[in-house]
């Protein structure tokens, strides 16, 4: 092969580089766009339906069920301080008379492992009833507790329960499901601002996946018979 013949390989495959790369920028910076759109849509379609107060939620003549989504257990089965703010928000919606009946729903994959069990002694301590507790053990996803709110459990009308930085994408799975939803904030404690900054940073990348969810690609979590809740 020729010096000549080698020097325009060489060239060829950096423009082709280049080119890979421009594409690969193009693509990421659309996708970025994207996600910073949608969740400003999220946000100003939220709006209004956003409590920071329990004593500013409306008091409806039909109290709404409380959908507690689930978080983080310790390894000694403890709730971690963003689990318990969400179970003790709940109860105060409960003791309130503005919601009649807590929905847990959190992950339940691994036997050693329950968040929807360690959510309903936490609410039990808190003076909920176990008749007023209704447990989920497949919500594993927001995605997953929202389809299932609505399709096993029949919920049509909702207050959920949990922190700001997650409360518009929970929000907007309800609502594209079909549950009339309002949110109570249940942030009632500072949290690690190392924390929070990945919270908001990772709610960016999980909303847009929620409306891929939602529009694309409509996957089904583990279903089974109807248990509506009364």
């Amino acid at each position: 092969m020729s010096f000549m013949q080698d020097k325009g390989q060489t060239q060829f495959k950096r423009r082709r580089i280049k080119r890979l790369v421009l594409v690969l920028f193009l693509l990421v910076g659309s996708l970025g766009l994207f996600s910073i759109g949608l969740k400003y849509y999220v946000h100003r379609t939220c709006e209004g339906r956003v409590y920071r107060e329990i004593a500013v939620v409306p008091t409806e003549d039909e109290p709404r069920v409380a959908i507690v989504f689930g978080a983080g257990v310790w390894p000694n089965g403890q709730p971690s301080p963003v689990l318990y703010d969400r179970v003790a928000t709940a109860a105060d919606l409960y003791h309130a008379g503005k919601a009649h009946k807590l929905l847990l729903t959190g992950d339940n994959r691994f036997h050693n492992y329950n968040e929807p069990e360690v959510m309903r002694q936490t609410a039990l301590k808190l003076g909920v009833p176990d008749e007023a507790l209704v447990l989920d053990f497949a919500g594993r996803r927001t995605y997953d507790s929202a389809f299932r709110a609505a399709r096993i459990f029949c919920v049509k009308r909702a207050i959920l329960v949990t922190q700001a930085f997650h409360l518009e994408r929970s929000l907007y799975l309800c609502t594209s499901l079909g549950i009339d939803a309002i949110g109570v904030q249940a942030d009632r404690q500072p949290y690690p601002a190392r924390s929070q900054k990945w919270w908001s940073f990772r709610e960016f990348l999980a909303t847009t996946g929620a409306w891929c969810d939602i529009h694309l690609l409509q996957p089904k979590p583990v279903l089974g018979e109807k248990l509506p809740i009364e």
